[in-house]
């Protein structure tokens, strides 16, 4: 197998980042269907309990991600000359990728399963719950936030989406004003997550606001910056097998922070010291995540393969459909008493094939019904979306 060389600044693609995004995404829904099952991981004798307990914690990931890859023309701008990004172009592509699928998966739960299931108290609550969905604001009100029938999952598109609104104006302050407007960025969701600590003793309504992310998505935007700069320094290397030992020894130290941070956070009690210990560990998480995302590319081949490969280009095409999709069907299946267990709570019970029969089913179900909306909704309305610009494409 011969090694991919070494990534160049100008490419639209990062193909190890389909894995890394591949990978952060079952993990989460590894979590959600631990929730339901109650079964526990382990390879041989060694225990991923702390796995699943601690699984939310990749979300913040993929929002360190997005800030990355949503920054990355702009670094380019900044840093090699290439033009700006426009931002409707930027709409449109922002539109054009998560709109269908989102607008199609919140209105089959809505006619499929909150109507049918008398969830709704009245025709105004349901009308609320739809309009707040519709217009990505369900996460500022407790009722649609907390309360909704409509998706679990979907909070974070709608933090994306809130960010995506702000984004081309915090590029445009970073290109005048690098330092500070990513030091600022940082600091607001310091000093928020800070008030919020110490003034509250309930955090559900807080944890995942996007204020409370911007250090998050800061923080991957710096990475846009460095990469770009990494790339071009090491574009004429004698040694690339230097650079590739050396990242791979960051991904392998920045792995084991990571672990260490998830055992930490896994066993934090309960639900308010769970949310109290995600905000403050959330900028030392995002650390350990910024240096597998960094390293990653300028790894030894075999790892840049593994997280490379076409298989996880796939799986990561059909991802945010996966993730929209999956706590949705999982808790459908639980409903509808799918697989049968001749137990009532067959998770209680400790039913170990129920659990596997679910686990699976949850698992398999959930990448189907991805790779349906992937088809037949996201793909064709994203080229409608598009069509209208020729030049902008599907990112």
């Amino acid at each position: 197998m011969k090694a991919a060389p070494l990534p160049d600044a100008r490419d639209r693609r990062i193909p190890v980042l389909d894995g890394y995004r591949v990978l952060m995404v079952f993990v989460v829904s590894w979590f959600h269907i631990w929730q339901q099952s109650w079964l526990t991981p382990r390879i041989g004798r060694v225990s991923l309990d702390f796995l699943v307990r601690a699984g939310y914690m990749p979300v913040d990931a993929t929002i360190l991600l997005s800030g990355f890859l949503l920054f990355l023309p702009y670094a380019r701008s900044m840093l090699l000359g290439d033009p700006w990004p426009d931002a409707r172009r930027f709409y449109q592509r922002r539109a054009a990728r998560i709109v269908p699928s989102y607008l199609f998966i919140t209105l089959v739960m809505l006619f499929a399963v909150a109507i049918p299931q008398g969830a709704y108290s009245s025709v105004g609550r349901m009308l609320g719950d739809v309009v707040a969905h519709l217009t990505f604001t369900f996460t500022f009100f407790r009722e649609t936030y907390l309360g909704s029938p409509l998706g679990g999952s979907s909070w974070t598109l709608c933090v994306e989406a809130q960010m995506y609104l702000l984004f081309p104006l915090l590029a445009w302050l970073c290109a005048k004003h690098t330092s500070a407007t990513l030091l600022g960025m940082a600091l607001v969701s310091a000093y928020f997550r800070g008030w919020c600590l110490w003034h509250m003793n309930e955090f559900s309504m807080v944890v995942n606001q996007l204020i409370s992310f911007l250090d998050v998505y800061a923080l991957g935007m710096a990475c846009a910056l460095i990469y770009v700069r990494l790339c071009e320094k090491l574009k004429r290397t004698q040694k690339p097998w230097q650079i590739e030992a050396a990242a791979t020894l960051i991904l392998a130290l920045s792995f084991y922070a990571a672990v260490r941070v998830l055992n930490a956070q896994a066993y934090s009690g309960a639900q308010a010291n769970i949310q109290a210990g995600q905000m403050a560990r959330r900028p030392v998480w995002a650390l350990c995540c910024a240096g597998i995302l960094m390293a990653l590319p300028f790894s030894v081949g075999a790892v840049r393969f593994l997280f490379g490969n076409r298989l996880m280009r796939w799986l990561s095409a059909i991802s945010m459909n996966y993730y929209l999709i999956h706590q949705n069907l999982i808790v459908q299946l639980r409903h509808y008493g799918i697989p049968y267990s001749e137990f009532q709570l067959p998770n209680q019970a400790g039913d170990t094939v129920w659990q596997w029969q679910y686990t699976w089913l949850s698992f398999g179900l959930s990448v189907l019904a991805a790779i349906l909306v992937t088809v037949l909704i996201e793909k064709p309305f994203a080229h409608l979306i598009l069509k209208s610009h020729p030049k902008t494409q599907h990112t």
